[in-house]
């Protein structure tokens, strides 16, 4: 306790409410100096209080997607240039829950297919939001009501010697059920002979 007089008054000094040492400040300023150190440069970061960060890239410009940090947890890129997204690109978020990818020129085709997944699996209700810009057939619909055929194949085709078997392949499946018959016969044979 500390006295101090001021015109013959003894005062006591009061105590703050809620003291924290300098020690737990100077670490919660370097923990969230730490993690918003790898935000994409365009963005801006904050963190987040139970862990991750939330990342703002919304109206920034972008053509593609930046460089995000492994622990992004809700990611804002609505307004943009975004046409489209590499397949497997949140893969490496294991904490993303949220992503906002509104008014951005979506081209709907199979490079889209991805982005109809991950929203599918994590926000569904964000694909009605998500509207194409081209091709002209589906401009007119949300993302979430295309189908895997309006979106389309990429090119993707199971190789041709799967896709339309020759007569070799024919063949072999002749050739299988045949010994399969053949043993089962024998298995019969062998299993009646030895009741008798």
């Amino acid at each position: 306790m500390v006295w101090a007089t001021e015109r013959g008054i003894r005062l006591q000094a009061s105590k703050p409410a809620c003291t924290m040492p300098a020690w737990v400040v100077l670490f919660l300023l370097w923990a969230a100096a730490e993690a918003t150190k790898d935000c994409p440069v365009p963005c801006t970061c904050q963190a987040l209080e139970t862990m991750g960060l939330w990342v703002d890239c919304r109206g920034q410009g972008l053509i593609s997607l930046p460089t995000l940090p492994a622990h992004t947890r809700h990611l804002l890129l609505a307004n943009n240039s975004l046409r489209s997204l590499p397949p497997g690109a949140f893969d490496h978020l294991p904490q993303l829950q949220t992503i906002d990818v509104t008014q951005n020129p979506w081209y709907c085709d199979c490079s889209l297919t991805y982005l109809h997944l991950w929203l599918e699996d994590h926000t569904p209700e964000a694909l009605h939001m998500v509207h194409c810009s081209s091709p002209d057939l589906i401009t007119i619909h949300s993302l979430g009501r295309l189908t895997g055929y309006e979106l389309g194949n990429c090119g993707w085709q199971l190789q041709t010697s799967w896709a339309y078997p020759t007569v070799w392949w024919d063949v072999s499946l002749v050739v299988v059920a045949t010994i399969d018959l053949a043993l089962l016969a024998g298995l019969l044979c062998t299993a009646t002979g030895s009741l008798d």
